[in-house]
């Protein structure tokens, strides 16, 4: 393992004016809300994909097309960011970002970046690479990490492929964790063909991951899915069974469905989930209380979109979980076209939800009024 340190001498502050384009602020009406609710603009960021909150406020973002990581704040607490930072360019699809003791982690595709003390350093900040080994491939090669209430770093390894068997690299198609100096990494849950997205249950503390479903195989299978790890080594069926019960057209004849983790809740089928997160704040009315918000980023080859928005599945420990749809609108339906793709969701200190959106680049913040 190698452990280089690399500096950053100029660094860009941008200024956001985030509710200076009216164009943007249009497009806000076009999304659906549950009454009492409402959306704004909290900052604009281009290709903003994964987010970490410090306890200061300041938001972390990472991004999948472009090679930059940012921070943003809002300095005169208003609600609206108007403070940028640029904290590193030139990286390898730097979409996982994870905040832990004052200490900012980036993922990008093979390394863990770790910048210390970040908080005091966004005008020349320093990162050390704390990890290496990951796999190259760009395929599905973007990472999501989190940190974990055992207090290790939890980072998605996703499948170099839409379906494939890899035998002899065990590390695809995983949940890994490791110390938060990079040591001891290790496999925690596996068939898992590309997750964007975990969290933890606020009382079991069991991990629960969104998982996108293979394509190729038509327009309603097999289903997106989201899963609870309850324990390491579990098995979650990729690339031999979709869905809890779909073998696989390729793979299905190797190993049986019965042999696997089945899902929490099936989703839609090439809903793209990404982000997840219970709500455990008490803004919002108690129904939703420690119930489970999924981003869909919205499918790519399907005859007829689908997903581009929040979805609600219930919180339960009895009979099938409810799926339904908190936020939509982003898909003009009628148009089969897409002006915004969910990709994360956050919640601030006041309870309100932060979500990110690649497409429009924007961080919209969701509070309720009443």
């Amino acid at each position: 393992m190698k452990h280089l340190k690399l500096i950053f001498p100029i660094i860009a502050i941008v200024v956001i004016f985030a509710c200076g384009d009216d164009k943007k602020e249009n497009k806000l009406s076009t999304l659906n809300l549950p009454e009492g609710f409402e959306i704004s603009i909290y900052a604009e960021v281009e290709n903003a994909r994964s987010m970490a909150l410090s306890k200061n406020g300041t938001l972390f973002v990472g991004n999948r097309q472009e090679d930059k990581v940012y921070a943003v704040q809002d300095t005169d607490g208003d609600g609206t960011a108007d403070k940028k930072y640029i904290l590193a360019d030139s990286l390898n699809m730097p979409n996982g970002v994870a905040f832990k003791d004052g200490d900012l982690y980036v993922a990008e595709v093979s390394r863990i970046l770790k910048f210390s003390d970040i908080e005091n350093n966004l005008e020349n900040p320093e990162y050390e690479v704390i990890y290496d080994e990951y796999p190259t491939d760009k395929h599905h090669g973007w990472k999501y990490i989190a940190f974990g209430p055992d207090g290790k770093l939890y980072v998605a390894v996703g499948a170099p492929c839409n379906i494939c068997n890899n035998p002899d690299k065990p590390i695809y198609a995983t949940i890994t964790r490791m110390n938060p100096d990079g040591t001891d990494m290790e496999i925690y849950a596996e068939g898992i063909r590309n997750t964007v997205g975990f969290t933890w249950h606020p009382e079991t503390e069991d991990l629960y991951f969104t998982d996108n479903g293979r394509d190729m195989m038509g327009d309603s299978i097999p289903p997106c899915e989201l899963n609870v790890a309850t324990e390491k080594g579990q098995h979650f069926g990729y690339p031999f069974c979709h869905g809890g019960y779909i073998a696989d057209p390729e793979f299905g004849e190797l190993r049986d469905c019965s042999e696997f983790k089945k899902p929490y809740r099936n989703l839609g089928a090439h809903v793209a989930p990404l982000g997840i997160k219970f709500y455990t704040a008490d803004l919002f009315p108690a129904k939703y209380k420690n119930q489970i918000f999924i981003a869909e980023h919205g499918s790519w080859n399907r005859s007829k979109k689908i997903g581009y928005r929040i979805q609600m599945i219930s919180n339960t420990t009895e009979g099938q979980p409810t799926y339904e749809t908190f936020i939509d609108g982003w898909l003009n339906e009628e148009e089969q076209d897409a002006w915004g793709r969910p990709v994360d969701v956050i919640l601030n200190d006041k309870g309100e939800m932060l979500i990110s959106d690649d497409l429009a680049g924007l961080i919209y913040k969701v509070t309720y009024k009443g």
